[in-house]
């Protein structure tokens, strides 16, 4: 997945017409706890939250300058693709119908509401929420908005090229990125080939929810059952080849990270930086101090990719109550 000089530097009016750069920042704590310099790359303080944003506002500004002619839009998420969605197409006047599955954050749910967006709650699972999306596309003539697509990727290699650029000298030695459906993976992706910089990416994946770890290892796509209660961001059944063949490509490696593993990185990065983050949005830092031997003494970047967790379950993170 490739774009020229010109299309990142639409991407980036784009985005910043709507948000400024998020910050990132070398948090001492942080860094004396992992044994390296570590940047964090802060996605949930957006708009919406969580990176996603970025992709929205390309999809939708490409969207409205290509077909003038779609009003609708629909999609499915686990909530912060839903409200990337809800956003942009409030900012071009678009109505946008969004399906997540039952059992669905209530918060997410409520911020996707807020936005405009039309809710509709079917299956058990993100797979199922998106295969009656495509169902309802169908049916009623709607744009339907997919979870991995070039210009969603574009928007947020965004994220990326602001976080490589602010590296006058050298660049950190490996960046951590969660996975879901890939989106910003390939976005860090693009960005370091943007930026000619020689860091290395790893993807995270929750260990509950394995399907790109195992693609990654198997060389193509492979359905993984999905278990994982606190990532819900990661919580990934069947694969997009697409965005597989991108982390095939790219990926220093993909490793995969416990609930426990992730609930504890969430409460570090409240006590260090307090910062809240979601299971996927913490995922980076869990990722980090997994493999702290392989990076200590170097420096090292994470993404914050998002702070979306419903206040009940963040409570028992820091209560040790749950996962």
């Amino acid at each position: 997945m490739k774009f020229t000089r010109q299309e990142i530097e639409a991407a980036q009016r784009t985005v910043h017409a709507a948000m400024p750069p998020t910050p990132q920042y070398s948090w001492p704590l942080l860094s004396q706890r992992l044994g390296a310099t570590l940047w964090a790359k802060h996605e949930n303080h957006t708009p919406v939250g969580a990176f996603k944003i970025r992709g929205g506002l390309t999809y939708f500004e490409t969207l409205a300058r290509e077909h003038p002619e779609v009003r609708h839009v629909i999609s499915a998420t686990r909530g912060n693709h839903g409200q990337s969605l809800g956003f942009a197409a409030r900012r071009h006047g678009l109505d946008a119908t969004i399906v997540v599955p039952h059992g669905n954050s209530q918060e997410k749910n409520a911020a996707m509401r807020a936005l405009g967006v039309t809710l509709v709650e079917h299956g058990d699972d993100f797979q199922a929420a998106s295969e009656h999306a495509a169902l309802l596309a169908e049916r009623d003539a709607l744009h339907r908005v997919p979870s991995f697509h070039r210009e969603l990727v574009r928007g947020v290699s965004t994220a990326y090229v602001e976080f490589f650029s602010a590296f006058e000298d050298a660049p950190p030695d490996v960046l951590f990125v969660p996975i879901g459906l890939g989106s910003g993976f390939a976005g860090a992706a693009v960005a370091r080939a943007h930026c000619g910089v020689a860091t290395k990416i790893i993807g995270v994946v929750s260990a509950h929810a394995t399907a790109y770890r195992d693609s990654f290892r198997a060389g193509k796509p492979v359905e993984s059952p999905v278990s994982t209660r606190l990532a819900d961001g990661m919580a990934c059944r069947v694969p997009v080849p697409e965005s597989v063949e991108v982390v095939l490509r790219e990926a220093d490696d993909v490793i995969a990270v416990t609930d426990d593993e992730v609930a504890e990185a969430m409460r570090i990065l409240f006590s260090d930086t307090h910062n809240v983050a979601e299971g996927a949005g913490a995922a980076a830092l869990a990722g980090a101090l997994q493999q702290q031997e392989r990076w200590r003494g170097k420096t090292v970047g994470i993404s914050v990719s998002g702070g979306n967790v419903d206040s009940d379950m963040f409570a028992g993170v820091l209560s040790r109550t749950s996962p």
